[in-house]
């Protein structure tokens, strides 16, 4: 019997936050998606591993006796799987580089130059990864190392190191009310609809919607996007405003699109991340140095 890996790390949140609201908010997903995967598990293995009470989720023996050996499979499992997939990158000397739009701006053709005179013969897959998965790929082990920015779900699991800071402007219709403005305070923006990131992006897109500015205002979502061209039409169209590195005034200019300084809320940093396990990966940390030797300058 097969059973998806994804299914027992649900039910590993579930025992470990001891209920379905708390570990949903964990996994950035819906309760009644969480409930109707921990249900498909339990049929598929044929036993009941929890117990609903007022109180929470319940382990029954059963599922007692699976938590006590999910942890270790699943680390086997994952760290199997990176083996494997970095196995098939060094046969084919290929380093996957995860990036999320922009991540690095102007210094990204630096890094790969360097890289290409440190390492001649192996090539940089570039991937570009979607906002629903701020680690681009570095979680999952679809990526080798990633170029980020900071905070997003699962970082702590990982190594990341800033490479520069930058500050968050804001990007309004141009029609809008304070599109004239060149510096506006953010308390005049907390009411504004705000165009989003998907909800599994988690802490990445709570830092874009300035959650811990707001002093417990409520966020008005306009929309979700998940790409940068979705993203300017959100906005183009009237559908909200959103903050944005201040590079995105370089790299998103378009008709339609002002960005403006904002005051009071914090920086934007990029960073570069790569797994634990990958310490001693020479090709990895020299793409690191590579990094690190290339910050724009004043950061």
């Amino acid at each position: 019997m097969d059973v998806d890996t994804r299914l027992l790390r649900y039910a590993v949140a579930v025992a470990e936050e001891g209920g379905i609201t708390r570990a949903a908010e964990r996994l950035y997903v819906s309760q009644p998606t969480l409930t109707k995967q921990i249900r498909q598990l339990e049929t598929q293995l044929g036993v009941r591993l929890f117990v609903r009470s007022r109180s929470g989720m319940t382990l029954t023996e059963a599922g007692t006796a699976l938590m006590a050996r999910l942890p270790d499979l699943l680390d086997g499992w994952e760290q199997a799987r990176r083996a494997a997939k970095a196995a098939d990158s060094r046969a084919v000397q290929v380093l996957r580089v995860g990036f999320l739009a922009s991540a690095a701006n102007e210094a990204t053709p630096d890094i790969v130059g360097a890289f290409s005179r440190r390492r001649s013969g192996w090539k940089l897959e570039m991937r570009q990864a979607a906002w629903s998965d701020p680690s681009a790929g570095l979680l999952d082990g679809e990526t080798d190392v990633a170029l980020v920015r900071v905070p997003f779900p699962g970082q702590e699991d990982l190594r990341v190191a800033v490479l520069f800071t930058e500050p968050r402007c804001v990007a309004l219709p141009a029609a809008h009310r304070l599109a004239a403005r060149e510096v506006i305070s953010f308390s005049e923006l907390c009411d504004e609809p705000f165009i989003a990131a998907p909800a599994e992006a988690g802490w990445f897109r709570d830092h874009w919607l300035a959650v811990d500015e707001r002093g417990g205002r409520p966020v008005r979502i306009g929309a979700v996007t998940d790409q940068p061209d979705d993203w300017l039409n959100a906005i183009a169209n009237g559908y909200g405003i959103a903050l944005a590195p201040a590079s995105a005034t370089r790299y998103y200019a378009r008709p339609g699109i002002v960005y403006r300084a904002v005051e009071s809320v914090s920086p934007s940093q990029v960073a570069v991340a790569w797994a634990p396990g990958d310490d001693q990966n020479a090709v990895v940390q020299d793409f690191v140095r590579c990094c690190l030797g290339n910050r724009p300058s004043g950061s």
